[in-house]
């Protein structure tokens, strides 16, 4: 992993937000080539979700022909859509803080075990995992009991690593940057929102307002607009990529978890006889979307939720998984999840916040019997023209994080092999082997030598390429140094132009896997390329 974080920064794909301030934990900004590769991952899933999708075919797996549109709504939006949505009450973490390092750790992130010495007793805590916490937990303990570390055999340990929660008292509890236990604070919730307000003499609640944390809500807002304005008929899915932002307690892991990152989501609605057969539909549809854009499927999982880890409105819930390098072996961090969602946001936002009871949503009441947050009164019920039916769409939520599945990318790309160099010896490579649709730069051109011509050549080439695919001219360095760094951006093809372009106008091209070299002509190498981006 820290080679694939200094090949980001060294090419200019990420880079640490405010770096010349010292940077600012979970935030980050995407270089050159990042942006380029975030913004080809984005006109991938447009594309293929909502502009590119057949309107008039009844797609494998799909239960009838559907329609897509798009939206782009506003990161402020009014209060109590998040308290209608629950994330006003019930978007939270619990954080515990260290009174002596000063600072603040996510409670579910918190697990150790047990070391005894003699007569001392001591719950080791880490927020690591695999071999990491167990190396971890070993040296504390160690300089805990004051024991050199031929005497560290001597530490009894309990057999198991397990949660903080419900394992350990905290006055046994040994924090992770702690000397001493019994620094770690009670458990305490944490709302994970970014609060704002609004207007320029805000000072009071009637002004406060929050950064969204989903794009999702806005479409919800707007689902009536969508429905009266484009003449969708249900089923049909309405989809958006934007910022969304989360106070993470502890972010980490490269961009994994950031308190600023995209979402691409979509909102399918459809009716509820319909619902369990489109959620598998839409499930083994981005499942795959991940598999035709090249990540290893070893590397990639589809899980579906425990009873236990449904969110409160949700049918079923499946998550696409992958294997980061920064996870232990046979552990994987979520990509997108695709949630059944029932009813519960059109009728919260309807009714008011619902709540589920006895197996039933209903509206949440206060003491007094009334409904402890207000929805908008508002019909947002469809009524089918054809069948005559009024009803309240039941929702399928695929809701993929951009910056995520950069960085899934971006890992499954990254491979180190051997090559000869220019006199024929064995060099180490570093290359991305991303997909070419995501390739931030589709081919190189590169002159042998800057000179008897061949300039001249490889710069009206480049001027065909550039209008048609992203296309760089390099004429810095040796041809082995320029190719290296094409394969360090994930170029895929490199065209040379040489000695022998000048006698029969062909060109060299170069792919980035295989490493083939082919002589094409020059005045079909447009359509050659474009025909392999096709």
């Amino acid at each position: 992993m820290d080679k694939i974080v200094s090949l980001a920064k060294r090419r200019g794909f990420i880079f640490q937000s405010s770096e010349i301030y010292g940077g600012l934990n979970g935030f980050w900004d995407y270089g050159p080539l990042g942006v380029a590769l975030k913004r080809n991952l984005k006109e991938c899933w447009w594309h293929d979700m909502l502009t590119g999708h057949d309107e008039l075919a009844t797609l494998p797996g799909a239960p009838t022909p559907y329609e897509m549109t798009g939206l782009d709504c506003t990161i402020i939006m009014h209060p109590q859509v998040w308290k209608c949505s629950g994330h006003f009450d019930l978007f939270h973490d619990w954080l515990v803080d260290c009174r002596e390092s000063k600072r603040r750790y996510r409670y579910d992130h918190l697990k150790g075990r047990w070391a005894s010495h003699r007569e001392k007793r001591v719950f080791v805590v880490t927020e690591q995992s695999g071999d990491e916490a167990l190396v971890e937990t070993a040296a504390k303990a160690q300089k805990f009991f004051g024991l050199r570390a031929n005497k560290s055999s001597e530490i009894e340990w309990a057999e198991a690593m397990v949660p903080l929660a419900g394992n350990a008292p905290f006055a046994e509890a040994l924090g992770p940057d702690a000397a001493s236990p019994g620094t770690l604070t009670e458990p305490r919730e944490f709302n994970l929102m970014f609060e704002t307000r609004i207007g320029a003499l805000a000072g009071n609640d009637d002004d406060r307002a929050f950064l969204r944390p989903e794009t999702a809500q806005g479409i919800f807002m707007n689902f009536k607009n969508v429905v009266d304005t484009s003449r969708v008929r249900v089923p049909f899915g309405i989809g958006q990529i934007g910022k969304s932002f989360r106070n993470e307690i502890t972010p980490r892991n490269f961009t994994f978890r950031s308190r600023e990152f995209e979402q691409m989501e979509i909102e399918f609605f459809c009716k509820p006889n319909d619902s369990a057969a489109w959620y598998r539909f839409w499930r083994d549809r981005r499942w795959n979307w991940y598999l035709n854009l090249g990540l290893t499927p070893g590397r990639l999982q589809l899980r579906e939720h425990d009873a236990d880890e449904l969110s409160h409105y949700s049918v079923g819930t499946a998550d696409i998984e992958y294997a980061f390098p920064f996870l232990p072996d046979g552990e994987f961090g979520e990509l997108e999840g695709i949630a059944h969602r029932g009813d519960f946001d059109l009728r919260s936002h309807m009714e008011g916040k619902l709540v589920r009871r006895d197996g039933e949503l209903v509206v949440e009441t206060d003491d007094a019997g009334k409904p402890r947050h207000r929805g908008s009164g508002k019909d947002l019920s469809y009524f089918d023209d054809i069948s005559r039916e009024r009803f309240v769409p039941h929702v399928i939520e695929p809701s993929a994080g951009a910056d995520r599945a950069v960085l899934a990318f971006l890992c499954d790309a990254y491979h180190e092999d051997e090559v000869p160099d220019e006199d024929g010896k064995p060099r180490s490579r570093t290359v991305l082997k991303l997909h070419p649709r995501l390739a931030p730069l589709k081919v190189a051109i590169l002159p042998l030598v800057k000179k008897d011509g061949m300039p001249e050549v490889a710069i009206d080439l480049y001027r065909k390429l550039k209008p048609q695919m992203a296309t760089m001219y390099d004429e810095k360095g040796s041809i082995g140094r320029r190719y290296a760094r094409q394969d360090e951006a994930g170029t895929p093809w490199c065209i040379t132009v040489d000695g022998q372009t000048l006698a029969d106008t062909t060109v060299t091209l170069r792919d980035r896997d295989s490493l083939t070299q082919v002589r094409v002509p020059l005045d079909e190498c447009v359509d050659l390329l474009r025909s392999r981006l096709a």
